[in-house]
């Protein structure tokens, strides 16, 4: 018998849709990153608007050149914060849309840089609004993601954890 016949509806769809959209980040991430490389990396860049370009940058450390040639700290630093993500996550409720879409943001944007930094040994940035760090659709993601984050832990409980 299929255990998940005992599941309601709603969970079920959830179980489905969790792993969907944190593949779907991550996938995209991949995607626009490897269009990037193939199409951009040749170029000095791609002027779309005047406060827009698409320039094609090899990042080895955080936003705002933080860190540069450090890229063994933030696998590491990557590992050890989605670590701690996944186990203050099983204190969260998972009917607050909030908290869970701010985890599956974060974690799929995370994964596709970590993916950059064991594959290539660096980030791959190609975002570029000339007034900020050039970034990716894996940064855009985190940031959404850690404003969600935010939002949903602001709203819990005032207690340890969300712990009523």
């Amino acid at each position: 018998m299929n255990p998940s016949a005992f599941l309601p509806a709603e969970r079920k769809r959830a179980l489905l849709v969790r792993p969907a959209v944190l593949l779907g980040v991550f996938f995209a991430d991949r995607l626009t990153k490897l269009w990037a490389m193939e199409r951009l990396a040749p170029r000095a860049g791609l002027p779309l608007l005047p406060f827009f370009h698409l320039t094609y940058v090899e990042n080895t450390g955080a936003a705002f050149g933080i860190g540069r040639s450090r890229n063994g700290f933030f696998v590491v630093l990557t590992l050890t914060l989605l670590g701690a993500l996944c186990f203050l996550r099983r204190h969260w409720p998972r009917e607050d849309r909030w908290l869970e879409s701010g985890f599956l943001l974060v974690a799929g944007g995370a994964l596709g840089n970590l993916y950059d930094r064991l594959a290539y040994g660096f980030v791959v940035d190609f975002l570029d609004f000339r007034v900020w760090p050039v970034f990716n659709v894996a940064d855009s993601c985190v940031t959404v993601g850690a404003c969600c984050l935010a939002w949903g832990l602001s709203r819990l409980e005032k207690t340890p954890l969300g712990h009523t």
